[in-house]
C-alpha cells in the first residue's frame, strides 16, 4: 500500500459556502477549516489524498426523502429564506446546492472503495444528515448522508447488507426512521441518553419493526460517560450483533460532540477515546467488510476539541499513533 494514498478524503470548498448566520450558531463553516488546517500540519497529511464529490443526482435524493420535501427545501433556499422547519435548520441561497455536494459524497467514496481506488475513505461534509427525515429537516440536517449512501451502496454495488453504526452524542432519529424497516440494514448507535438529549429519541427499547425487527440497537449512555463506557458500548454492546448482522459494507456516522469539551452534550469523551474507536472501526472493516469502510462527519462544535478528535479517530483508524 502507497502511504500517500491510504486516506481518500472526500471534500469541497462549496462547503463552506452554507452559510448558517455567524458564530452564534454552532454548525459554521469554521469547523471543517478547523479539521483541513490539524490534517494538513500533521502526521496524517502525506497520507491523505483529496477527491471532490460529485453532487448527488435526484434519483439517489427520492430513496430517502419524498420529492415535495425536495422542492420545498430548494425553493426556500433559491427565495432566500434564513431557515427551513425549524429555526436551528439555517440555510442561504447556496444551501441546496451544498447539500447536494455533502450528499454526494458518500456514492463518490464508495465509488472509490469499491474501485480500489481507496483504502480507507473520510468525508468532512456539511450540512451533517443524520437527523433528516423523509420529509423535514432537523438538527442542522438537510440530506441524510448516510441514508442515501446506503441505498446507493445496495443499488449501485449490491452489497446488500450495510452495517451503519452512529456514535454522534445524539441519536440518527432520520436513520433510524429511514431504515428500521428494512433487514438488510443493522443501524446500531451509540448517544446521550434521550431523557436529556436532542432529539429525544434513541431508546434501548427501539429496535426496529416489522421485517425489520431486531436490526436497530440504541445503546444510550447517562451523562458524564467517558471513554470506558463509549468503548464498552461498542465492543460489549454492539459488536456481537455486528459478527451476527455480518455486513458486506460498514458506514461510520462520526460525531464528535460527545467531546469532553464541546457543550452540545454531557458526554466526556476525549480524543483518545475517538483514537480507539477508530482502531476499532478499522479491525471492523477487516472483519467484516474488507477495504469497505465508509465514514461520514456528522456533529462536532468546539472547534480545537474537533480538529483533534478528526485526527486522533483517523489515526486510529490507519492505524498510526496520534
Amino acid at each position: 500500500m502507497n502511504p500517500a494514498h491510504s486516506l481518500t478524503v472526500i471534500t469541497d470548498r462549496h462547503y463552506l459556502r452554507h452559510d448558517t448566520g455567524g458564530a452564534d450558531h454552532p454548525e459554521i463553516a469554521a469547523r471543517l477549516t478547523a479539521i483541513r488546517q490539524q490534517l494538513a500540519a500533521g502526521p496524517l497529511a502525506r497520507q491523505i489524498r483529496e477527491e471532490p464529490p460529485r453532487p448527488a443526482s435526484r434519483e439517489q435524493l427520492l430513496v430517502a426523502h419524498r420529492e415535495s420535501y425536495l422542492f420545498r427545501l430548494e425553493e426556500a433556499a433559491l427565495a432566500g429564506r434564513s431557515f427551513i422547519d425549524h429555526p436551528d435548520n439555517q440555510i442561504c441561497f447556496e444551501s441546496y446546492e451544498v447539500a447536494l455536494l455533502a450528499a454526494g459524497a458518500g456514492p463518490t467514496a464508495i465509488d472509490r472503495l469499491e474501485q480500489g481506488a481507496a483504502v480507507q475513505a473520510f468525508c468532512p461534509v456539511r450540512p451533517p444528515g443524520h437527523h433528516a427525515e423523509r420529509g423535514m429537516a432537523m438538527g442542522f440536517c438537510l440530506l441524510n448522508n448516510a441514508v442515501i449512501a446506503a441505498r446507493y451502496w445496495q443499488r449501485a454495488h449490491g452489497r446488500q447488507r450495510i452495517l451503519i453504526v452512529d456514535w454522534d452524542a445524539h441519536h440518527g432519529n432520520g436513520i433510524q426512521a429511514a431504515v428500521e424497516e428494512d433487514p438488510d440494514v443493522f443501524y446500531a448507535s451509540v448517544h446521550e441518553h434521550p431523557t436529556f438529549s436532542f432529539p429525544g429519541t434513541g431508546f434501548a427499547e427501539e429496535t426496529g419493526s416489522g421485517p425489520g425487527l431486531g436490526t436497530v440497537l440504541n445503546v444510550p449512555l447517562l451523562p458524564g460517560a467517558d471513554d470506558v463506557q463509549l468503548l464498552a458500548a461498542l465492543t460489549g454492546r454492539i459488536e456481537p450483533a455486528v459478527a451476527r448482522f455480518q455486513p458486506e459494507a460498514i458506514i461510520v456516522c462520526a460525531g464528535f460532540d460527545g467531546h469532553r469539551l464541546d457543550d452540545m452534550a454531557g458526554l466526556a469523551f476525549t480524543s483518545d477515546g475517538y483514537h480507539q474507536v477508530g482502531r476499532l472501526m478499522a479491525d471492523w472493516g477487516h472483519r467484516f467488510a474488507p477495504g469497505r469502510v465508509l465514514t461520514l462527519l456528522e456533529g462536532g462544535y468546539h472547534l480545537a476539541a474537533l480538529a483533534e478528535s478528526v485526527e486522533a479517530y483517523l489515526a486510529g483508524l490507519l492505524a498510526v499513533d496520534p
